[in-house]
């Protein structure tokens, strides 16, 4: 008999895709921020922002121990940006799951640079050591026009701060950034300076995903009048150019998200000329690059 996870979800339920194994643990309905005009995930009434109450999350913390006692490994902390969190709650939270889910060996999170302004590394370095090891930042772009256009209310300066922190605290990286949001009028600036910032901060992962808007470009467009979305062939020029610009050490680089024409693995810098070589293939001859059909992508 199939058990029944005893958590409560609020549909749709978002997470990474290397989180497919994961116990999805909502400790908060949506996003503080949710004004960023490309992202739709929690713009449905009932996605909007709330902390969930801290004895519901214990229970089901306790509840999840009494039924899966050995099963549950990896933790996500949902939904939006758990980080939102004060330390003291987080460290409660964390402390149930390390008493009630002995198995787990790696939790993780989503987190807006925003919420970390107000921690110090010190504060970092607790949550690490209390199981929080990896969180996911959507930079989205390096760009402050290109950010400010698409109202992410954050800049160059302040993920990198970001980024900066968790560094020092020992805390993994994954970043996050969209292919194509710039348009055809900032695509160049967004590539580049997309490139500086991960130059600066050599985050451990790094993924481009490609903007998309199944709900229409009308709220995007607000503040962003002339865009002009990438066709494909502009598409990979801008991904050539990124990871032209980008010198990283050591850094694990996937653009493999099902919303991508080409699906690109490798580690940089160790495998840069690699990378481009595919891309300039995608360009050059797209017929023999293995691009995935319209059909096969999604958002």
């Amino acid at each position: 008999m199939r058990q029944t996870i005893p958590i409560r979800y609020v549909s749709p339920v978002f997470r990474p895709p290397s989180e497919a194994q994961s116990l999805i643990l909502p400790i908060t309905n949506g996003c503080s921020w949710n004004k960023c005009t490309y992202c739709e995930m929690y713009t449905t009434p009932q996605k909007k922002f709330q902390v969930r109450d801290e004895q519901e999350i214990l229970d089901s913390i306790r509840h999840c121990g009494e039924q899966f006692p050995h099963q549950v490994q990896r933790v996500f902390l949902g939904d939006g940006d758990a980080m939102v969190l004060s330390t003291r709650r987080l460290m409660t939270l964390l402390a149930a799951i390390k008493e009630h889910m002995p198995a787990v060996r790696r939790i993780s999170s989503y987190c807006l640079p925003r919420n970390v302004r107000n921690k110090s590394v010190e504060e970092l370095r607790e949550l690490r050591e209390a199981g929080l090891s990896l969180v996911y930042i959507g930079a989205e772009s390096g760009d402050d026009e290109v950010l400010q256009r698409v109202n992410k209310g954050e800049t160059f300066q302040t993920t990198r701060d970001a980024l900066d922190k968790f560094a020092a605290a020992g805390i993994t990286r994954s970043v996050m950034l969209l292919n194509g949001l710039g348009g055809r009028v900032l695509s160049k600036r967004h590539a580049e300076n997309s490139a500086r910032l991960a130059n600066l901060t050599q985050p451990e992962f790094l993924a481009t995903l490609v903007v998309s808007f199944p709900q229409g470009e009308e709220r995007f467009r607000l503040g962003f009048p002339d865009w002009e979305p990438l066709d494909q062939r502009e598409m990979f020029l801008e991904i050539a150019q990124l990871l032209q610009n980008l010198e990283l050490k050591r850094t694990v680089f996937r653009s493999d998200h099902a919303s991508n024409w080409l699906a690109l693995k490798g580690t940089l810098g160790a495998e840069k000329d690699r990378l481009l070589a595919e891309v300039r293939t995608a360009i050059d001859n797209p017929k023999s690059a293995g691009l995935r059909n319209e059909w096969e992508r999604a958002l």
